[in-house]
């Protein structure tokens, strides 16, 4: 990295990258504006949109109406008509509300009309767990909605990345869901302070390894990663792929990282059963099969509703120590694992709900 472009990036949050992706965004570019359920609050989305109503007014800083169809359609009309919105939801769970407005409209009007219509709208939809928040409002739908065509689906894990996806999303002419765990929004990374974008579509290697691949999604990669430190203890050299597009997805990354280590572990926030884990894991096997060395492995949420009682959640999520487990087996040193987790396990708090400290909620 250059002298200036080291002088020009400082160390921001996750949730700073995004708020800045806006405002840049915004000043660009007029026909950019932002809507949602507390958009102008004092809480700003987790900080997200601080200081935008300020700077833009009401007429580009909006919040909604408890009518997410409604304002989803509104904000599908104004992308077609040559606007740029930025829709929020601080639950992708209160996305459901505006399925068919996504499904049968923002996703298909460019198919539909021959290529000649563009619906540059961006749903910024926020998942994670926390405090016991339940089945309604910790759901990881992020492949039920990878699975329709015409939307893309964009799952960051840094905060370089959050700021350059969303820039990028927001100048793409087709509708994107930008999902953010909400863990992530007070964690720091390294960030430009000019405009940037992040390729749609593009995986990145964010450690190298030659023993085995594990590719995540989301918060998912911060604990494989947590996983892949722990796991040099054993010997066991870890290579880690953070997806970041669920839609359109990088498999030929995965696969050429595949091929060198002969060993694929998928680590996703979602569901077991017809998940997106599943679906790379399908895929990686069908164009790289005489290279593994044995069978793939995923983990996952399993597939129950998400528990609200301290007593079930510290069981429910995946963890870091499930990537140890599931490593360790699968490079044949299924004796380490043991060792490793328990003390791993000792520095875990009481609570596996409870959020970074720095996380002041409640939303």
């Amino acid at each position: 990295m250059a002298e200036r472009d080291v002088e020009r990036t400082r160390e921001i949050t996750y949730a700073a990258a995004i708020q800045e992706a806006i405002d840049q965004s915004m000043e660009e570019d007029p026909s950019v504006f932002i809507i949602g359920e507390g958009v102008p609050d004092p809480k700003h989305v987790f900080g997200t949109t601080k200081g935008l109503r300020e700077k833009y007014g009401k007429m580009r800083v909006l919040d909604m109406p408890l009518s997410e169809g409604g304002v989803t359609g509104v904000c599908i009309g104004a992308a077609i008509q040559g606007m740029r919105p930025i829709m929020v939801h601080q639950r992708i769970d209160f996305l459901l509300l505006a399925m068919d407005q996504l499904v049968n409209n923002a996703a298909k009007w460019h198919y539909m009309f021959g290529g000649q219509m563009k619906v540059p709208l961006v749903i910024r939809a926020v998942i994670g767990r926390g405090w016991g928040q339940g089945a309604q409002h910790s759901q990881n739908l992020q492949a039920i909605l990878a699975h329709i065509p015409g939307l893309k689906v964009v799952m960051p894990s840094t905060a370089h990345d959050a700021k350059g996806l969303l820039m990028a999303s927001i100048q793409d002419n087709n509708p994107v869901i930008f999902i953010e765990h909400r863990w992530l929004h007070s964690m720091t990374g390294y960030v430009p302070q000019e405009p940037y974008t992040v390729p749609l579509g593009a995986a990145s290697v964010i450690r190298k390894g030659t023993d085995i691949t594990i590719a995540a999604t989301s918060y998912m990669a911060v604990e494989a990663l947590r996983a892949a430190t722990v796991l040099e203890k054993a010997g066991i050299s870890a290579e880690v792929i953070d997806i970041r597009t669920v839609k359109p997805l990088d498999y030929g990354k995965i696969i050429e990282s595949v091929k060198k280590t002969g060993r694929l572990l998928v680590a996703d926030s979602g569901y077991y059963s017809v998940g997106l884990a599943g679906d790379v894991v399908a895929r990686v096997s069908e164009e790289a099969f005489d290279h593994m060395i044995v069978a793939p492995r995923r983990i996952t949420s399993p597939d129950i509703p998400t528990p609200s009682t301290p007593a079930l959640a510290n069981y429910y999520y995946p963890r870091h120590t499930d990537v140890i487990k599931t490593a360790c087996e699968m490079v044949g040193k299924r004796d380490k694992a043991g060792e490793l987790i328990e003390e791993e396990e000792k520095k875990e708090p009481k609570y596996l709900d409870v959020p970074d400290p720095s996380f002041t909620g409640p939303f």
